[in-house]
């Protein structure tokens, strides 16, 4: 009697590839290394060099899961538990959107503006913290307060915290925007949700799997920046800066808004793909 051939990392490789682009996934190869490497407990450059290992079915077994849960579209940082954002390993999961790149930029915005290293920050809809984390890890003397809305998002966040050493540095509040927050701060930043309601429809696979508490900002998009922008002067110390990332199409009536609600020096910044993304605006 003779045993079944075993199949190879290779032809797994080939086979989850060619799955993962009949569904129409972005960088279809790219998501099989990952998943494989997460099941076998290697690197992805580890598995270039065992190709012809036979895949044992304890591995194949999760493997199966993970590529048909991938193929129903489900992020690939949530069946990895792990996203990389600004240099920093973070868990990532259901509880919480995974985090854009724009919003990289956002810290790399904030942290070119922080001159004082000792001011008081506040990260408003904090999600799974990477904002204020990150910022708390690049400013040991920093006073940081990280807020959400949602027990979940802030368990995520805390989590975190004490993942990557810095979870007695940055107090955690549970708030509807500025609701339950006391005192006022140097800098309030904020990537809240801003897509409108009725673009659901345009939204992908994957970013439907986020919680739509992170996801929709109301009918129009911006309600809830526009709700951050009149709140914050009331927590805001002296010329203090408000720091917001906005969705497509929402610079011209965000600026607008800031102005009839005497902002001073306020500066729209685009990111990377040139799309107009981020306010910037002093109060008092």
């Amino acid at each position: 009697m003779t045993n079944e051939r075993k199949v190879t990392v290779l032809e797994v490789l080939q086979s989850a590839t060619e799955y993962f682009t009949k569904r129409g996934l972005e960088n279809p190869r790219l998501n099989a290394e990952h998943l494989l490497a997460h099941v076998a407990s290697r690197s992805r450059m580890e598995l270039y060099l065992e190709f012809e290992r036979p895949l044992t079915e304890n591995e194949l077994v999760p493997l199966r899961e993970l590529v048909k849960r991938r193929g129903q579209g489900e992020p690939l940082q949530h069946l990895l538990g792990i996203v990389e954002f600004c240099g920093v390993t973070f868990a990532i999961d259901k509880r919480s959107m995974v985090p854009r790149p724009e919003t990289e930029e956002l810290v790399e915005l904030l942290q070119s503006r922080i001159e004082n290293r000792e001011l008081r920050i506040l990260d408003v809809g904090t999600g799974s913290g990477v904002i204020a984390l990150s910022l708390a890890k690049q400013f040991p003397n920093a006073e940081i307060v990280a807020a959400d809305i949602s027990d979940d998002a802030l368990a995520l966040a805390k989590e975190n915290a004490a993942k990557i050493g810095v979870g007695d540095r940055v107090q955690f509040r549970k708030s509807n925007l500025l609701e339950e927050i006391d005192g006022a701060f140097d800098l309030i930043a904020a990537n809240l949700p801003y897509i409108a309601t009725q673009d659901r429809s345009s939204l992908s696979r994957e970013v439907l799997h986020d919680p739509e508490v992170a996801l929709f900002g109301g009918d129009r998009g911006d309600e809830l920046i526009r709700e951050l922008i009149e709140q914050a002067p009331g927590h805001l110390k002296p010329g203090g800066l408000l720091v917001l990332e906005i969705g497509l199409d929402q610079a011209e009536g965000l600026l607008e808004f800031l102005r009839q609600k005497n902002y001073h020096d306020i500066e729209l910044k685009r990111d990377y793909s040139s799309i107009p993304r981020f306010l910037l605006a002093r109060y008092g």
